[in-house]
């Protein structure tokens, strides 16, 4: 019987807060979650990555560039 292998790869997590809860993104991915606390939040966009990337397995990791920018608005 063959084992099957775990890939762990290392996501950004984007989080922001709408009210009550604390939405999380992962732009890698494109999934999306929310939670009470900051803590949940990324608990639950784990599990929902997990998920997706059973369904949808990534290719090979490619660099991943993040940083900030300003904007000016009125």
């Amino acid at each position: 019987m063959g084992e099957a292998t775990m890939t762990v790869r290392t996501f950004t997590a984007v989080i922001h807060k709408e009210d009550d809860l604390y939405v999380a993104e992962c732009p890698e991915v494109g999934t999306v979650s929310q939670g009470d606390s900051l803590e949940e939040a990324i608990v639950n966009l784990r599990e929902a990555t997990e998920l997706y990337l059973e369904e949808f397995p990534l290719p090979e990791a490619s660099p991943v560039f993040l940083t900030t920018f300003e904007a000016s608005y009125a």
